[in-house]
This record gives structure tokens, C-alpha cells and sequence, in this order.
């Protein structure tokens, strides 16, 4: 995408907006910083009262893509081996043995069974291009460009604000440069996991008036392509046997500072984090917050269907 198709604006919403459609089709297939701090992805704080607040833009897509965001299917969960925090193979399209068993799991009926399933379901994050127009916390970051992890709910809330629900409401399409909006990002503290229903986007405005600056911000977005690349997955037999091993337990079982997570970018090397970090981030994820509680029934269900 070049930057002048970028002012296409309808274009490019009817293009993110079947995106998002596809997205939905049912048949479509911490605080600290630690050892895997990525200092490209911004991550909000919050203040001594417990919530936070910060005003941010979402980024069209970046040159050489024609999406502004990337989806990421995971696991995340603890056995008596260790902790198993992989990507899914299913954000591929994939065969992946969580996934595998965790269908047969739900197939026995049983309800431990199901639970252990419903523990060990994946969880889904997005990727996306933001400039940050305010951050109280860390004001330095206003005016720079990072890359925003973020979760079903949040992706909600981009969805409603392309589709909304009443005939008085303009459609926005908030990853537009000129005709989006910004996306007050406000976080409250709801049964002790961080809770974005109170997060809205403002009226639509440009994020400037100067194209040069515009195209200079476009200039500085980070590939999302590379979140999709085959490297950042392990192989099936590599997930299977690591699963086992998780699960079972072993001799040669992982020691904590051995706990290797996910990569987050294509070919970037792979650090590693401590099982207190890997915990903090489990629970700081927002899939686990039980803001994707509803759908999954319908998950295993599918995944039942497809066996």
C-alpha cells in the first residue's frame, strides 16, 4: 500500500471492514520490566488508584501490508512439568496438539475433563501500529509510534465503532489517519484483572493536518507480517512433545529460568523470563480477565465438530 492510496478512505474501511467480517465468521478456520521486554510494544500503567487511562491512535497498515493488524492464537497453562507458553499452530491453519487435545478432552464428557480443557484454551491477541497521543504515566512516549498487544475486547470495540448498532452513529474507521479517531484506552481493576469496558473511541478527527508528518509517522510503523511467519512457531512434533512433557512431567523437565515464551517478532532472537514473570503475564492477559468466557463453549464445541 502506497501512502496516497491511504487517503482512499472508503477503500480502505471497505477492505478493513471484510477483514473484520472474516474474523467473526464462526468457520474461520507485567508492571516491571523483565528479560523479554520488547521496547517496541507500549503497554498502558496503572496509577496508585488502580486504573488507567491514555489516549491513543490506531495505525493504518504499514508499507508492504495490506492490514492493520495481525492475529495471534496461544497457549498459556501449567503442568506438573512446567509451563507451556507457545503460539498456536492454529493461527496458521494449522494441526496443533493443544487444540487436538483438548478436543478429546471435551469429547469424554467429563467435567474435569472439560475443565482442565477450558484452562488450557487458547487465547487470542492482536497486534496493531498505535501513535500515542497521551500517556500521564510516561509522557515520553506521546508523539512515537509502538506496537499495541491487545485482546477480544478491545478488538470489540474497534469492530463496533466500523458496525455500529444505531442508524444515529457514524461508522469509523479508527485505523484511518485523516478520517479515524482516537481511542481513549481507560482501565479499571474489576475482581482483581484489568477491565477495558469503559474504553471509547472520540469523535472523528485527523491525527494532523500536515500530510508530511502524517506520511513521517506512517514511515515509522513496524511490520506486522513477521507475528505470522512460520519461525515464530514451533513444528507440531516440537508442541507435542513439549506438551507431553509439560503435562507428564520428566527428568529433564524444564528449570525455571529455562521457560522459553513465544517470539514476538520474525526472526528476532528469543529471550527468556522467570515462571514468576510467565505467571504475571498469564494473568495479566487479558483472555484471562473472563472477558472471552462466553464463547467458549462455542470454541470447544467447534473444535469437536471438527474432529
Amino acid at each position: 500500500m502506497d501512502f496516497e492510496s491511504l487517503k482512499n478512505s472508503q477503500s480502505n474501511f471497505d477492505k478493513i471492514s471484510k477483514q473484520i467480517e472474516a474474523n467473526l465468521n464462526p468457520e474461520d478456520a507485567a508492571k516491571t520490566k523483565n528479560k523479554y521486554q520488547d521496547d517496541r510494544l507500549w503497554k498502558p500503567e496503572l496509577d496508585k488508584t488502580g486504573n488507567g487511562y491514555a489516549v491513543i491512535r490506531f495505525l493504518p497498515a504499514a508499507k508492504t501490508e495490506e492490514m492493520p493488524w495481525a492475529r495471534v492464537w496461544s497457549h498459556a497453562f501449567q503442568g506438573t512439568g512446567g509451563w507451556y507458553i507457545e503460539n498456536s499452530l492454529t493461527t496458521l491453519g494449522q494441526k496443533d496438539p493443544v487444540s487436538e487435545e483438548n478436543t478429546r478432552l471435551w469429547n469424554t464428557g467429563v467435567d474435569s475433563d472439560k475443565e482442565i480443557a477450558r484452562k488450557r484454551k487458547r487465547k487470542l491477541s492482536y497486534y496493531s501500529n498505535i501513535y500515542v497521543v497521551t500517556d500521564a504515566k510516561h509522557p515520553e512516549n506521546e508523539g512515537k509510534v509502538f506496537l499495541f498487544k491487545f485482546g477480544k475486547k478491545i478488538f470489540n470495540k474497534i469492530t463496533e465503532a466500523m458496525s455500529p448498532a444505531f442508524e444515529d452513529e457514524k461508522p469509523i474507521n479508527p485505523f484511518d489517519f485523516w478520517s479515524g479517531a482516537n481511542f481513549k484506552l481507560k482501565i479499571r481493576k474489576v475482581d482483581g484483572f484489568w477491565n477495558y469496558d469503559k474504553s471509547e473511541f472520540e469523535a472523528i478527527s485527523p491525527l494532523g493536518t500536515d500530510d508530511e508528518k502524517i506520511k513521517e509517522i506512517w514511515g515509522k510503523q513496524y511490520p506486522l507480517k513477521p507475528f505470522l511467519e512460520t519461525a515464530n512457531f514451533k513444528s507440531y512434533n516440537e508442541l507435542k512433545e513439549k506438551l507431553i512433557r509439560v503435562i507428564a512431567g520428566s527428568k529433564n523437565t524444564e528449570t525455571a529460568s529455562e521457560i522459553d515464551l513465544p517470539p514476538t517478532t520474525g526472526g528476532a532472537p528469543v529471550q527468556t523470563a522467570s515462571v514468576a514473570t510467565a505467571s504475571a503475564s498469564v494473568k495479566s492477559n487479558e483472555a484471562s480477565s473472563g472477558e472471552d468466557k462466553d464463547d467458549t463453549l462455542s470454541y470447544f464445541s467447534k473444535l469437536a465438530e471438527d474432529e
